[in-house]
Protein backbone atom coordinates (compact mmCIF):
# COMPACT_ATOMS: atom_id res chain seq x y z
CA UNK A 1 0.00 0.00 0.00
CA UNK A 2 1.34 3.75 -0.83
CA UNK A 3 -0.81 6.50 0.17
CA UNK A 4 0.02 10.29 -0.22
CA UNK A 5 -1.44 11.87 3.20
CA UNK A 6 -2.87 14.90 1.53
CA UNK A 7 -4.83 12.45 -0.15
CA UNK A 8 -6.13 10.35 2.69
CA UNK A 9 -5.03 6.41 3.69
CA UNK A 10 -8.73 4.93 3.02
CA UNK A 11 -8.06 3.09 6.21
CA UNK A 12 -10.77 3.08 9.37
CA UNK A 13 -8.02 4.06 11.35
CA UNK A 14 -4.83 6.90 10.33
CA UNK A 15 -1.75 4.40 10.01
CA UNK A 16 0.65 7.12 10.81
CA UNK A 17 -0.24 7.57 14.83
CA UNK A 18 1.13 3.64 14.48
CA UNK A 19 4.36 3.59 12.30
CA UNK A 20 6.60 5.59 14.58
CA UNK A 21 6.19 3.57 17.68
CA UNK A 22 7.04 3.26 20.37
CA UNK A 23 6.74 6.70 21.41
CA UNK A 24 8.07 7.87 24.97
CA UNK A 25 5.22 9.53 26.91
CA UNK A 26 6.23 12.92 28.12
CA UNK A 27 3.97 13.84 30.98
CA UNK A 28 4.68 17.71 31.07
CA UNK A 29 3.62 19.47 34.18
CA UNK A 30 3.51 23.32 33.70
CA UNK A 31 2.45 26.17 35.97
CA UNK A 32 0.70 29.94 35.01
CA UNK A 33 -1.58 32.79 36.33
CA UNK A 34 -4.71 30.40 35.69
CA UNK A 35 -2.82 27.82 38.05
CA UNK A 36 -1.20 24.30 37.60
CA UNK A 37 -1.53 21.50 34.85
CA UNK A 38 -0.44 18.14 33.62
CA UNK A 39 -0.98 17.02 30.44
CA UNK A 40 0.55 13.75 28.31
CA UNK A 41 2.63 13.96 24.97
CA UNK A 42 3.65 10.95 23.10
CA UNK A 43 5.39 13.18 20.41
CA UNK A 44 8.38 13.84 22.92
CA UNK A 45 11.78 12.76 23.17
CA UNK A 46 15.53 13.47 24.22
CA UNK A 47 17.07 15.64 21.13
CA UNK A 48 21.30 16.02 22.74
CA UNK A 49 23.29 15.18 25.18
CA UNK A 50 25.54 18.29 26.41
CA UNK A 51 23.99 20.51 27.28
CA UNK A 52 20.67 17.74 27.95
CA UNK A 53 17.77 19.06 25.74
CA UNK A 54 14.08 17.65 25.16
CA UNK A 55 11.47 18.55 22.88
CA UNK A 56 7.48 18.17 22.41
CA UNK A 57 4.81 18.48 20.20
CA UNK A 58 1.51 19.89 20.98
CA UNK A 59 -1.24 19.31 18.44
CA UNK A 60 -3.34 22.74 19.35
CA UNK A 61 -3.18 25.12 21.85
CA UNK A 62 -3.21 23.90 25.02
CA UNK A 63 -3.01 24.85 28.63
CA UNK A 64 0.72 23.50 28.66
CA UNK A 65 1.42 26.04 25.91
CA UNK A 66 -0.48 28.96 27.52
CA UNK A 67 1.67 28.31 30.52
CA UNK A 68 5.12 27.67 28.90
CA UNK A 69 4.39 31.11 26.87
CA UNK A 70 3.39 32.67 30.19
CA UNK A 71 6.66 31.25 32.03
CA UNK A 72 9.34 29.85 29.41
CA UNK A 73 9.31 26.36 31.77
CA UNK A 74 7.94 23.02 31.79
CA UNK A 75 8.72 19.80 33.98
CA UNK A 76 8.64 16.30 31.93
CA UNK A 77 7.12 13.61 34.44
CA UNK A 78 8.62 9.86 32.86
CA UNK A 79 5.40 7.44 33.18
CA UNK A 80 5.63 4.34 35.12
CA UNK A 81 3.32 1.16 34.24
CA UNK A 82 1.73 1.59 37.86
CA UNK A 83 0.47 5.26 36.50
CA UNK A 84 -0.82 4.64 33.52
CA UNK A 85 -4.07 4.89 34.55
CA UNK A 86 -3.61 8.74 36.15
CA UNK A 87 -1.66 9.61 33.13
CA UNK A 88 -4.34 8.64 30.45
CA UNK A 89 -7.22 10.70 32.98
CA UNK A 90 -4.53 13.72 32.63
CA UNK A 91 -5.43 13.81 28.94
CA UNK A 92 -9.02 14.61 29.82
CA UNK A 93 -10.50 18.34 28.71
CA UNK A 94 -11.50 19.73 32.13
CA UNK A 95 -12.52 23.42 31.94
CA UNK A 96 -9.45 25.93 31.53
CA UNK A 97 -7.35 26.64 35.27
CA UNK A 98 -8.69 23.07 36.55
CA UNK A 99 -5.74 21.73 38.42
CA UNK A 100 -5.09 18.15 36.50
CA UNK A 101 -3.25 17.03 39.72
CA UNK A 102 -5.74 17.20 41.83
CA UNK A 103 -8.48 15.88 39.46
CA UNK A 104 -6.88 12.53 39.47
CA UNK A 105 -5.70 12.49 43.30
CA UNK A 106 -1.60 13.15 41.60
CA UNK A 107 0.87 14.77 44.64
CA UNK A 108 3.21 17.15 43.88
CA UNK A 109 5.99 18.90 44.71
CA UNK A 110 7.82 22.02 43.68
CA UNK A 111 10.84 21.53 41.10
CA UNK A 112 14.15 22.91 42.07
CA UNK A 113 15.35 25.03 39.20
CA UNK A 114 12.00 26.05 38.07
CA UNK A 115 8.99 27.33 39.49
CA UNK A 116 6.92 24.32 38.19
CA UNK A 117 5.16 21.66 40.09
CA UNK A 118 6.83 17.44 38.84
CA UNK A 119 4.43 14.23 39.80
CA UNK A 120 5.48 13.43 42.80
CA UNK A 121 7.09 9.41 42.29
CA UNK A 122 7.16 9.54 39.22
CA UNK A 123 10.97 7.43 38.55
CA UNK A 124 12.09 10.54 36.95
CA UNK A 125 11.63 14.34 36.27
CA UNK A 126 13.46 16.71 34.34
CA UNK A 127 13.21 20.57 34.72
CA UNK A 128 13.28 22.34 32.04
CA UNK A 129 13.30 26.07 30.53
CA UNK A 130 12.33 26.57 27.15
CA UNK A 131 14.83 27.52 24.29
CA UNK A 132 12.73 27.44 21.75
CA UNK A 133 8.80 27.26 20.01
CA UNK A 134 8.59 26.47 16.79
CA UNK A 135 5.56 26.84 14.89
CA UNK A 136 4.84 23.79 12.63
CA UNK A 137 2.63 23.42 9.71
CA UNK A 138 -1.02 22.93 10.25
CA UNK A 139 -3.61 24.25 12.90
CA UNK A 140 -2.07 25.80 16.60
CA UNK A 141 0.85 22.83 16.32
CA UNK A 142 4.09 23.64 18.19
CA UNK A 143 7.56 22.14 18.52
CA UNK A 144 8.76 22.85 22.28
CA UNK A 145 12.27 22.47 22.91
CA UNK A 146 13.88 22.93 26.58
CA UNK A 147 17.37 22.66 28.44
CA UNK A 148 17.27 20.17 31.00
CA UNK A 149 17.89 22.42 34.37
CA UNK A 150 17.60 19.61 36.91
CA UNK A 151 16.98 16.15 37.16
CA UNK A 152 15.56 14.44 39.60
CA UNK A 153 15.79 10.34 39.80
CA UNK A 154 13.52 7.85 42.20
CA UNK A 155 15.89 5.84 44.27
CA UNK A 156 14.89 2.39 43.77
CA UNK A 157 15.40 3.07 40.20
CA UNK A 158 18.86 3.28 40.76
CA UNK A 159 20.73 0.25 40.41
CA UNK A 160 24.63 -0.01 40.55
CA UNK A 161 24.66 3.25 39.26
CA UNK A 162 22.55 2.53 36.05
CA UNK A 163 19.24 4.15 35.62
CA UNK A 164 17.21 0.68 35.38
CA UNK A 165 14.16 1.06 33.55
CA UNK A 166 12.92 -2.40 34.43
CA UNK A 167 12.30 -1.21 37.95
CA UNK A 168 9.22 0.45 36.59
CA UNK A 169 8.63 -0.47 33.46
CA UNK A 170 8.56 3.24 31.42
CA UNK A 171 5.22 2.93 29.19
CA UNK A 172 5.21 4.20 25.58
CA UNK A 173 2.70 4.84 22.95
CA UNK A 174 1.78 3.05 20.12
CA UNK A 175 -1.04 3.56 17.64
CA UNK A 176 -4.52 4.04 17.82
CA UNK A 177 -5.67 3.29 21.39
CA UNK A 178 -2.81 0.98 22.14
CA UNK A 179 0.28 1.13 24.79
CA UNK A 180 3.55 -0.52 25.68
CA UNK A 181 5.34 -1.18 28.53
CA UNK A 182 9.43 -1.76 28.62
CA UNK A 183 9.91 -5.26 30.70
CA UNK A 184 12.63 -6.64 28.85
CA UNK A 185 16.35 -4.70 28.19
CA UNK A 186 19.30 -6.48 25.99
CA UNK A 187 22.84 -4.90 25.50
CA UNK A 188 24.17 -4.75 21.71
CA UNK A 189 27.68 -3.24 21.01
CA UNK A 190 28.08 -0.91 18.24
CA UNK A 191 30.60 -1.81 15.87
CA UNK A 192 34.07 -1.26 17.52
CA UNK A 193 33.02 -0.69 21.50
CA UNK A 194 34.92 -3.07 23.46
Amino acid sequence: MFYRPQDGHGLPHNPFNAIVTPRPIGWISTTGSMGDNLAPYSFFNAVAYVPPQVMFASTGEKDSIRNIRETGVFAVNIVAEDMLHQMSATSAMLPRGQDEFAAVGLEKAACDTIACPRVVGSPATLECRVTQLVPLLGQDNTLVLGEVTGVHLRDDCLVDGRFDVTRFRPVGRLGYRDYSTVDRVFELARPGEG
